[in-house]
């Protein structure tokens, strides 16, 4: 029994005859016959009655007839799902970021990519980078959105964005005053929360170079791994931290923040996945972050 020969057989019950049905098909009618004697023969019964009007179904031939329809449409779903997922319309993304992301390009990717591709279901995980890392080597990660640098020899990192650094002060600090650009020289002697080098090396590297460039060594008093914790500790009169611009959507009583004077300093965010790894689903989702960085006229990566 063959794929064709049902086909053949759908086509012939639902014109009503061999000649209609062959006109369908794009087939001469004496193959289109032979095919279904050929069919009557393997099953071992007779599947349609033929008249000079055309044909009718034997009573073996109508149930036979609506398996035949289950087996097409259950074919056709199957061609339509591969499809939709070569195309990356259909499956399951899993995807971490970091926290820095969910203020900026995040949520408006996120609303796009599932505007275009609704039967998509897409599972977040805030994680730091290094604990995208672990997951991505693991499998439970398709597409991680992280900080620089990332230099590992198995993942591929690609920039996306970059964010320039504003200083988070706690507001009822003098250095919080004003709305204009504040030197880092003085708060030589103030205290600094910073994240662990070990979870965001990228942001902790520069918060010491810009403090050394300014001519002074920051005195780190506080390590947090997320940036709402960072962020927290400043309300609370903790510390000074250098965030990205982006964090100033977090709006938490007690910070005030203040772009930097002089030469400034950015952190750079990117796409983090598995080298040599194809997936459809994480392109599409690619381009919405793409999408959404130049949006917000976001620095491109140099």
């Amino acid at each position: 029994m063959e794929l064709r020969q049902l086909r053949y057989f759908a086509a012939i019950v639902e014109e009503g005859g061999f000649s209609r049905a062959a006109e369908r098909l794009h087939v001469s009618q004496p193959p289109l016959s032979t095919q279904i004697r050929n069919l009557e023969n393997e099953l071992g019964v007779q599947l349609l009655e033929r008249s000079n009007r055309g044909v009718v179904l034997t009573t073996a031939g109508a149930v036979f007839y609506d398996e035949v329809q289950a087996v097409l449409a259950r074919l056709e779903h199957a061609r339509v799902k591969t499809v939709q997922t070569e195309r990356g319309d259909i499956g399951m993304l899993s995807i971490g970021f970091v926290s820095i992301a969910d203020y900026g390009i995040l949520p408006p990717a996120l609303k796009s990519f599932r505007t275009r591709f609704p039967m998509v279901e897409v599972q977040l995980h805030e994680l730091t980078t290094d604990a995208q890392i672990r997951e991505l080597r693991a499998a439970r990660l398709d597409l991680g959105i992280a900080l620089a640098p990332v230099n590992e020899p198995d993942l591929a990192f690609k920039g996306v964005m970059r964010e320039e650094l504003v200083l988070a002060a706690p507001a009822d600090d003098p250095a919080a005053k004003g709305d204009g650009p504040i030197s880092l020289r003085s708060l030589s002697k103030a205290s600094f929360i910073v994240p662990p080098r070990e979870v965001a090396s990228g942001l902790y590297d520069l918060t010491i170079s810009h403090c050394h460039a300014s001519g002074f060594a920051p005195q780190i008093t506080q390590h947090a791994r997320q940036m709402q914790t960072v962020i927290g500790l400043v309300s609370s009169g903790m510390g000074f931290a250098l965030v990205p611009s982006s964090v100033r959507n977090l709006q938490r009583p007690g910070v005030r923040y203040r772009p930097l004077r002089g030469k400034p300093a950015f952190i750079e965010l990117g796409i983090l996945r598995l080298r040599n790894v194809v997936n459809p689903l994480a392109e599409n989702f690619i381009a919405a972050l793409r999408s959404a960085a130049a949006e917000r006229g976001a620095r491109k990566p140099t």
